[in-house]
């Protein structure tokens, strides 16, 4: 084959994998590198196994190091590329050091998830300044730092795609939520400035904002909803890859992806 079939050649010196023809219909992100980080249950865990079921290398972050690794462990040995880490995105030593050393390891960062979160259920008054901060550090300064440290690596390869996890909290407000609001609504707006600083270099940004879904955030918190007006979290994986797989001409700045009987949502 010729390196069009196969391989993209850059003037940087690198070689873009070309994955529709790489891995095939079934398989499109082989050659991929991608970061998701909260990927250790819950929605992030859908989202690692989607993209390694369409041939990317994951590496599922978490801040839960025993079971990053037990997800990692559960994607591989259905034959597939995981490598699980412990991974704090409120740590930027921490969020530096995983951009780094997975560059090192694997010469490029294709895609950024930026899905790890966290949510304390209180009033205002009832919520310590404590939890504000550390909702607002995981939540928004989070997906800061990983974006900050992964768009040089991005921008060196001329592409890549950073998706941030937003909520409908971004979209409007319920009681006893305000850090939570806070950060979705913070994290919409920084990944709209993402995306039109990144966009010049190559590298796009999406905004996914997703409604309730069946995953242990919800219902370990809220024993009462009820499950069935929630969605499958691997839903909402499935969107991501759809954004991952847009041409490289087009970019999807803002999703939104609702459960058919969302109640926090018209």
């Amino acid at each position: 084959m010729t390196a069009t079939d196969e391989t993209r050649p850059r003037s940087d010196g690198l070689r873009d994998v070309a994955p529709d023809r790489q891995g095939g219909e079934d398989r499109p992100l082989v050659g991929r590198i991608a970061l998701v980080t909260g990927a250790a249950q819950g929605l992030g865990a859908a989202i690692a196994r989607e993209l390694a079921e369409a041939g990317a290398t994951v590496v599922v972050g978490d801040i839960n190091e025993d079971r990053a690794r037990q997800t990692g462990n559960e994607i591989a040995a259905a034959g597939l590329s995981a490598e699980p880490r412990r991974l704090d995105v409120s740590d930027a030593d921490d969020a530096e050091r995983a951009v780094d050393e997975l560059v090192a390891r694997h010469g490029r960062l294709d895609v950024l998830v930026n899905n790890a979160g966290t949510d304390v259920t209180l009033s205002v008054e009832e919520m310590s300044v404590k939890d504000w901060d550390r909702v607002l550090r995981v939540n928004l300064h989070g997906p800061f730092l990983m974006a900050k440290f992964a768009l040089p690596a991005m921008k060196r390869q001329g592409r890549g795609h950073i998706v941030n996890i937003v909520s409908t909290a971004a979209k409007r407000a319920w009681a006893n939520a305000s850090a939570y609001h806070a950060s979705k609504w913070g994290l919409l707006g920084l990944s709209h400035a993402l995306h039109v600083e990144a966009r010049p270099h190559g590298v796009k940004v999406t905004a996914l904002v997703s409604g309730g879904m069946r995953t242990p955030f919800l219902l370990e918190r809220f024993p009462d909803i009820d499950p069935q007006v929630l969605q499958d979290p691997r839903n909402v994986a499935q969107a991501v890859r759809f954004v991952l797989l847009q041409p490289d001409e087009t970019v999807i700045p803002e999703l939104m992806v609702l459960p058919m009987r969302e109640t926090s949502w018209p």
